[in-house]
């Protein structure tokens, strides 16, 4: 059970009811204070320091590594803070050795950050690209990766978690699929790791991307778990070295390698702290309580007239995010009447996946509830509530 109080770490959530956490979620006191420490006690940068605030800035820092390898399970391979999800998966496009030949695959659920950088590589360097088409409600089929996986695939790359559509993608059976023909599996995590449990291990993948302000952390923070660190650096500079000369420089081992420049402290600290803060309320717990109010959500949404719901219904696997249309009213003016009207905020649009939402026959994108740990039953039937007026005058 997630406790009542913990939304009293959320003080905004006295005068808003808050369903936008697939685009960012809220910070709860715990990890502004966190923040607030490093900028008043020990604002130093990290690295090579040896006065005592950067050494404590530093071991933090390391600390803020350990924490995040611990949330995912990654008992070997190297984590790397990133500025988000669309980093670390642009860290990956431009970090393989790509040869000729080489083919990638991905599915038309992917948010753009997961799907933009290959169209690059198929478009610059000649990469075959293969797109696996959902059902309507999210759905994946495996024949279609058996077919589409062949021993020329160098990387296939897929989300956990749709964001507009909240299907869970089944990643433990795509990652055999990826080892029987050689393949490297790059999961997008940004929508998964908030809500549910993840274990790198269990999955079975090579990369993981997420995103520190989807799982209650500061924004401009990300991580890059990788199995195997052996991607050439994105960017070289300050950090990322051990030794330097006009004939050629040497690279770091660890994650430094990968973290050139003055990295987010404060971000990575406060990210750390939401790591702490998720693992005292148990992703078992999380995963639970939102689903009960997921399928409340679904439930209500679905007995409105008019009200399309989209992806899978309240017995699927699936994670909080509901998308809906609201007879022929664009999502804009749902959105904003939710907002004016009841102080809801929700999404609405494309979501940053337009090809999805062609292959789905909606062009104007949907609207887009979607819930995290601090939500309640109480959200979601004032939702449903405004929803049907909205509906009824429509």
């Amino acid at each position: 059970m997630i406790p009542t109080e913990i939304r009293a770490d959320f003080p905004i959530l006295s005068e808003i009811c808050y369903l936008d956490s697939a685009a960012t979620s809220l910070s709860p006191e715990p990890v502004l204070a966190a923040m607030l420490e490093f900028e008043h006690v020990y604002r130093a940068n990290v690295g090579r320091g040896v006065h005592r605030l950067a050494q404590v800035a530093s071991q933090k820092y390391w600390d803020a590594h350990q924490k995040a390898r611990r949330f995912i399970g990654a008992e070997g391979g190297e984590l790397v803070f990133t500025r988000n999800t669309t980093e670390a998966i642009n860290m990956i496009a431009w970090g393989l050795p790509w040869q000729n030949g080489d083919g990638i695959v991905t599915t038309l659920l992917e948010h753009h950050s997961n799907l933009l950088p290959w169209m690059r590589l198929r478009d610059q360097k000649g990469i075959d690209l293969q797109l696996i088409a959902p059902a309507a409600d999210g759905a994946l089929d495996l024949a279609d990766f058996e077919r589409a996986i062949t021993p020329d695939t160098r990387l296939v790359a897929i989300t956990h978690a749709s964001n507009v559509l909240g299907n869970l993608v089944p990643v433990r059976e795509i990652a055999r699929i990826c080892r029987d023909q050689g393949a490297l599996l790059l999961v997008d995590g940004a929508q998964s790791v908030p809500h549910i449990p993840v274990n790198v291990e269990r999955l079975g993948c090579d990369f993981l991307c997420f995103s520190g302000h989807k799982m209650l952390g500061p924004t401009g923070t990300g991580l890059l778990w990788m199995r195997r660190p052996e991607i050439e650096p994105l960017l070289l500079g300050g950090g990322a070295v051990d030794q330097v000369s006009t004939s050629g420089y040497t690279l770091a081992s660890g994650y430094t390698r990968f973290e050139a420049g003055t990295p987010n402290i404060a971000g990575a600290i406060g990210l750390s702290r939401a790591v702490e803060y998720l693992e005292a309320l148990g992703m078992e717990d999380v995963k639970r309580h939102e689903q009960a109010l997921t399928r409340r959500m679904l439930e209500g949404l679905a007995g409105i007239p008019g009200v399309r719901v989209l992806g899978p219904g309240p017995a699927g696997d699936r994670i909080g995010v509901v998308s809906f249309t609201v007879g022929d009213m664009h999502p804009h003016e749902v959105a904003t009447i939710l907002d004016e009207e009841a102080d809801i905020m929700v999404r609405s649009g494309h979501h940053c996946c337009m090809p999805l939402m062609t292959h789905l026959g909606i062009p104007d994108g949907t609207v887009r509830a979607s819930l995290h740990c601090y939500n309640n039953a109480d959200d979601v039937d004032r939702l449903i509530e405004t929803v049907g007026k909205i509906a009824g005058g429509a």
